[in-house]
């Protein structure tokens, strides 16, 4: 535990220990409650590869440029940016009046400014192999070292790529990218997941890991809303770690949690009917979004045949992958199993929600079990003779979602084996190329579609990237590659859709459903956002 400087914060953290509601009333403070249902390993932004972690890191940190609730790439320490005609040297000038919050390793304990050499030693921490941070491939192959980073003077920043690579922008969005102040990170060296300190709306105060954290409001904050009024509007953020989520939804009924995230299959009924409306029971006592998810949930196929698990599965063919995809209602699936938390996923890889996604452009597929049947037929199977039976893995947590999907390719004549495998085991042999058929999902790490296409670029393949499928098409290369040359985001999306349209076209995955985030606040609870990256944004809130 760390010591407390003033008393009247230290009565405010005994109460909030304690029962919230009294303490917000007690004290006059507002404080806003959550809970991170998955735990938290660390606070510092360049281990934040988790929703908590970036939930909290993007209330401690800033970077230099931010998202709005469109995914449109806004400033943020970086009041503007240039980009060089090589598409390879981006220039950013910084804001004068952000500070790090307050610490007794700066001069006279009080937060100093930060400044682009602040950014430079944040982003060659990134890619320092003594670091290992789980965010190195922001950068790891797009510079060639250090050098790439360097602060011209105090408010003039610099990025120098080896290549061009126009998502950068929407890279830079990510929490991987906060700045940190370099003395306070040597100085606590590791222990920095429990010290943070940065430049965010929002301070570190106390964390008894596995039990409760508590973020103060930063006084000092630059950001103003729209009447010059400072940022945030709450005092305090508190957050407890209850893994169980019915419990914890129990916690959200009763009022002691101000949010709650997502809802699983054990109460969903309770609370959403079919077609994915609030439940008579519950009407009223809460507010709900419901919206897209940058989240695309899919089954992969592995298809590269210099894979001996390969050579022999029907798998292997074009027409069975085809005929898969066709015999899956994906409708029904979503009605009766997501109570309507989900789009089906009727185009390509890239989730609606993204920028540049166009569900006319790139054509995927729809339930059609008398295509299926044909393209069997077409295969040297009809009506499922002779087809071996393929064994689809997953996870216990979507089984029902697998097994259904078992019913429907049994309806056409493809015999199908649902193979329950623990999460951890089914990531590795994921990572290996060593199953064949899996059910998957990819969340998008920036809001970019270039994120989703290289899963399929033939130089991502296993051991080097995230090509789980073993997808080596020469004319989705060229198409990906060329992508990197044009900066315009209007001709990179048509791109984008050519490259996605291959995909569909040789089928290496069956997307599913593009999911949709649903978010449970407290009726007193205004100002939150809408963003399909599902980035929990404090600063803007208010509790009445």
């Amino acid at each position: 535990m760390y010591g407390f400087k003033h008393i009247g914060w230290l009565l405010l953290i005994i109460l909030v220990l304690g029962a919230c509601k009294p303490a917000g009333e007690a004290t006059g403070k507002t404080i806003f409650n959550i809970n991170l249902d998955e735990g938290l390993s660390s606070m510092d932004p360049a281990f934040a590869r988790n929703q908590n972690a970036l939930w909290m890191s993007n209330q401690l940190f800033n970077g230099l440029v931010q998202i709005d609730d469109s995914l449109h790439i806004k400033p943020c320490v970086a009041k503007t940016w240039k980009l060089n005609a090589d598409g390879k040297t981006y220039t950013f000038h910084l804001r004068n009046d952000v500070y790090f919050h307050n610490d007794t390793l700066f001069n006279g304990g009080k937060g100093r400014r930060a400044t682009a050499a602040d950014f430079a030693y944040s982003f060659s921490r990134l890619i320092d192999p003594k670091v290992a941070s789980s965010g190195s491939w922001i950068f790891s192959d797009k510079v060639t070292g250090k050098e790439a980073f360097i602060a011209l003077n105090d408010s003039t920043f610099q990025i120098r790529l080896k290549e061009p690579f126009p998502p950068l922008m929407s890279l830079l969005t990510a929490q991987y990218c906060s700045v940190v102040p370099r003395e306070v990170v040597e100085y606590y060296g590791k222990d920095f997941r429990s010290h943070p300190i940065g430049t965010g709306p929002f301070k570190f105060k106390y964390w008894k890991e596995g039990e409760v954290m508590v973020l103060l409001k930063n006084e000092h904050y630059w950001e103003k809303d729209n009447q010059g009024q400072a940022l945030p509007y709450l005092d305090a953020v508190k957050a407890t770690f209850i893994s169980d989520k019915q419990t914890a939804f129990m916690e959200f009924i009763k009022k002691k949690l101000d949010f709650f995230n997502g809802i699983n299959g054990s109460y969903r009924d309770d609370i959403l009917t079919k077609s994915g409306h609030i439940t008579k029971k519950y009407k009223g006592e809460f507010k709900m979004n419901i919206s897209p998810f940058l989240n695309t949930e899919y089954l992969g196929i592995l298809i590269d045949t210099s894979k001996a698990i390969v050579k022999h599965s029907p798998l292997r063919l074009r027409k069975v992958r085809q005929a898969i995809n066709y015999a899956i209602n994906k409708a029904k699936m979503i009605k009766y199993l997501r109570n309507s938390t989900g789009t089906p996923g009727y185009a390509g890889f890239i989730p609606e929600g993204m920028p540049g996604y166009d569900s006319t452009a790139v054509k995927g597929y729809r339930y059609d079990p008398a295509q299926a049947k044909r393209l069997l037929i077409e295969a040297g199977f009809p009506g499922g003779k002779n087809l071996p039976e393929i064994v689809l893995s997953t996870t216990t947590s979507y089984r029902d979602l697998i097994e259904y999907i078992q019913g429907e390719l049994q309806q056409v004549g493809i015999p199908t084996q649902v193979e329950l495998v623990q999460g951890a085991s089914l990531r590795e042999l994921i990572a290996k190329n060593g199953v064949n058929f899996f059910r998957a999902s990819w969340i998008a790490d920036y809001p970019d579609g270039e994120n989703y296409l290289s899963v399929f670029y033939s130089k991502n393949k296993i051991p080097f990237g995230p090509n789980y499928t073993g997808f080596n098409n020469k004319q989705f290369d060229t198409l990906f590659e060329q992508a990197y040359q044009v900066s315009d985001d209007t001709r990179r999306f048509k791109l984008y859709q050519q490259m996605d349209n291959l995909v569909m076209e040789q089928a290496p995955v069956v997307i599913l459903y593009y999911d949709k985030l649903v978010n449970l606040y407290q009726n007193n609870i205004t100002g939150y956002s809408y963003n399909a990256q599902n980035l929990l944004v404090l600063k803007n809130v208010r509790k009445n």
